[in-house]
């Protein structure tokens, strides 16, 4: 029986805001988890999902990305290998509340659209394949047959190919994301944005130059071996609660943590892990020994002064700091890098750090003792528009103490989605270089584009000039992941066809085209059967390792398909039943799937035997493998020469971040309780230091708007509640998607086209 979902939606007037919390996890974590799991799922239910996640006999969680412990390391999972947030994750996926026709009949589009993200998806899951016609008012319900025909019929209508869009979220499994790219170069197009474009699109772009993978060079058991963890630009405890754990096994065999980020966050304090007895009864872990609050993108001015004294201290003392033989046998250009750091400002580095260079020295100093580093970062990092150079000057550190190929150190960009990597690595990606491309095109016997297609930002662009006329995404929430919400939503709204791959509804099937379909498809949690009997599907963690995922119950409607089938049948829709292609014979049989992409994606030769391992396989990675750069312009690890830079905000403005809050994954919001900032039952708050406000003539508490100043307009987000809080001064915070609205399309970071979100200049104004 379908459970029925809160009719009512956010009341930001019932907001309230108390003290921040000095740990995470403990007690409350599992409390909430249970109670999440409850609400959605039922007692029965909650417990049978929860213990097959993140197991080998279970599922792959469909929040984030950090890997499971590997038996080939050493290392045993825990019989609760999930957290808080994975919980969450996987209540709002099992929930027994249901979106069936008659939601549909009784909402009309005009009545969804004034709901908020977190109404649209407590209603439920999606259970039929749904229509909007041109000009009609109400969504409708569509055969699978007809739905794709529809499909078929406008993106053959289309004058070219690259007319179409095809936009993918992370979770995503290997197996669909393959055929996904391969359906949509069948057609002849690149045009594959995904949420790479809008998160780690950046930290690839550096590490490919740099050492040649667009990935990092750790694993698990790497992070649990080092000597020191820096964690930059990330927030752990609410986005990764796992690392936690990771954390707190590194710190108990005597690592240490440095911590650099504007806001003081709660899981970087203090970890009360719920199983063991020192989080339940204790105080739990104290993680960092070195919190640096520095200025909103101030990291890039950080890491260049930190090789500055590292190369001071060489020079006072050779051979005593710099990884010396490392540095002349596999590196590239170190001289000039050495040039241009030795030249440091230091009065620019206290501008744009607001860091005491005593306290830089002291991190400099830690850096120089340890034998065993490990770098992290994610969006805090990324988003920037110097975020290429910035991450750059991580991967510099590391070369310069030889922090690479090594146990227990290395690059850690820790991704987001689970299956984000491993959609680029089966193709998802509108630059895929031309070895895979022939691969591909060897392979199948197809025409395969060669020119670079649309990411996220140029999608948009081209939805907004009229030249993007079908919007197809396998996912997500592209309305509310992307950034200039206004213009966004009118470049969907100009589209012939929108179609959205969904399991719940979410504020992208009411910004739709002039026609559009909601297509409802499998959970990770359910059974994916096909002609050929009962499939897995395949996903890839954050740190390269390949495993299986296997779906455990019940379809949430028997009119549901998977991923896969549902491209399958578009593709037989569009190509016809003889394309050279064999889409009937990959959806029936999984393992078809996987016999291709083993001939096609690099490091995945006899797929099908290492997914099936216990704990599958760990993809090629050669800096760390062998200390080889052979993927770099000159065969070794690349320094990279960059000018100091930060962002600034004129006198009487702050700069601006968009962060998560607790009780939230991306875009879907599980509910309204930041607990460890202190904020309940609302969402439209603005985080600025107390200094701050009393300079500015604000008072704590008061109801501001939060105006965005650009070169080409003003944007504004209204009525958001001004929480005095502990943040680096001349700085502010908000939760996406509310403050999206503030962040123009064509403020971008150089080189990877990623949205500038964590540095966005703003005033506020008190709200009328």
């Amino acid at each position: 029986m379908a459970r029925q979902a809160p009719q009512h939606d956010v009341n930001e007037n019932e907001l309230e805001v108390g003290k921040p919390k000095e740990w995470a996890a403990g007690i409350p974590g599992v409390a909430v988890s249970l109670l999440r799991g409850w609400e959605q799922m039922g007692t029965g239910r909650t417990v049978r999902t929860l213990r097959l996640l993140n197991q080998r006999e279970g599922y792959d969680c469909p929040g984030c990305a950090w890997p499971e412990p590997r038996e080939a390391d050493g290392e045993k999972r825990k019989f609760a290998e999930f957290c808080e947030n994975g919980a969450k994750a996987v209540a709002e996926e099992a929930t027994k509340r249901r979106v069936g026709p008659e939601f549909f009949a009784q909402h009309s589009i005009d009545d969804l659209a004034d709901k908020t993200d977190y109404w649209l998806g407590q209603q439920g899951r999606l259970t039929q394949p749904m229509v909007l016609r041109e000009g009609a008012t109400h969504y409708e319900p569509i055969s699978w047959d007809d739905a794709f025909r529809l499909t078929a019929d406008k993106l053959g209508e289309l004058s070219d190919p690259n007319e179409a869009i095809f936009y993918t979220s992370g979770r995503t499994s290997n197996e669909a994301a393959f055929l996904y790219q391969l359906l949509v170069r069948s057609y002849g197009t690149n045009n594959l944005p995904d949420c790479s474009n809008m998160c780690h699109e950046s930290s690839g772009a550096a590490l490919s130059r740099s050492t040649g993978i667009g990935k990092g060079t750790v694993s698990l058991a790497d992070v649990h071996e080092a000597d020191l963890i820096v964690v930059v630009g990330q927030n752990p405890g609410t986005n990764h609660p796992r690392m936690l754990s990771a954390l707190e096994e590194a710190k108990a065999k005597g690592a240490k943590v440095i911590a650099v980020n504007p806001l003081p966050e709660a899981g970087l304090l203090r970890f009360k892990n719920p199983q063991n007895v020192r989080g339940v009864v204790g105080k739990g872990s104290p993680l960092a020994d070195e919190f640096c609050q520095i200025r909103l993108g101030g990291d890039l001015a950080l890491f260049q002064a930190i090789g500055n004294l590292l190369l001071s201290w060489e020079d006072a003392a050779p051979g005593t700091v710099l990884d010396t033989d490392f540095i002349e046998n596999s590196t590239f250009d170190f001289a000039d890098y050495a040039k241009q750091v030795g030249q440091l400002d230091w009065d620019e580095v206290d501008r744009a750090t607001g860091l005491s260079r005593e306290q830089i020295a002291k991190v400099a100093g830690m850096i120089a003792e340890s034998k065993r580093t490990i770098y992290c970062w994610a969006m805090g990092l990324t988003q920037h528009k110097h975020a290429v150079p910035t991450i750059e000057e991580v991967a510099n550190l590391a070369l310069l103490r030889g922090m690479i190929g090594k146990p227990g150190a290395g690059l850690c960009p820790v991704r987001g989605h689970s299956n984000v990597q491993g959609d680029r690595t089966m193709g998802i990606w509108e630059k895929m270089p031309e070895s895979f491309l022939a691969a591909l095109e060897q392979e199948f016997g197809i025409p395969v584009p060669r020119d670079h297609g649309l990411d996220v930002v140029d999608s948009i662009r081209a939805m907004r000039d009229g030249k993007g006329k079908v919007f197809f995404a396998v996912g997500g929430n592209f309305a509310s992941a992307t950034p200039d919400t206004d213009l966004t939503e009118r470049a969907l709204r100009s589209c012939e066809l929108t179609v959205h791959v969904s399991t719940k509804l979410n504020r992208s099937h009411v910004v739709h085209g002039r026609a559009a379909l909601i297509l409802p498809t499998l959970g990770r949690t359910e059974r994916d059967v096909q002609a050929g009997g009962e499939q897995f599907v395949t996903v890839e963690d954050s740190m390269s390792a390949v495993h299986s995922s296997r779906g455990r119950i019940a379809p949430a409607s028997e009119h549901l398909l998977s991923e896969v089938a549902i491209l399958c049948r578009l593709a037989r829709a569009v190509f016809g039943e003889d394309h050279t292609v064999p889409w009937r014979s990959f959806e029936n049989d999984y393992d078809a799937i996987r016999e291709r992409i083993a001939r096609v994606v690099p490091g995945c030769d006899d797929y099908n035997t290492k997914v099936r391992q216990p704990d599958g396989f760990v993809l090629p990675n050669p800096p760390r493998d062998s200390r080889e750069f052979t993927g770099t312009l000159t065969g070794k690890a690349m320094f990279g020469v960059n000018e100091l830079e930060y962002p600034s905000a004129p006198e009487g403005r702050l700069l601006l971040q968009t962060l998560r809050s607790h009780d939230q994954y991306n875009t879907t919001i599980y509910g309204l309780s930041d607990r460890y900032r202190g904020v309940e039952d609302g969402r439209r708050v603005v985080f600025v230091s107390p200094e701050d406000l009393t300079e500015l003539g604000f008072a704590d508490g008061e109801l501001v708007d939060l105006v965005s100043e650009w070169s080409d307009t003003e944007r504004r987000a209204e009525r958001f509640r001004v929480v005095a809080y502990p943040t680096a001064r001349g700085c502010a915070a908000a939760y996406f998607p509310e403050a999206n609205a503030l962040v123009p399309l064509d403020s971008v970071a150089k080189k990877s086209n990623t949205p500038v979100s964590k540095a966005i200049v703003i005033r506020l104004e008190r709200a009328h």
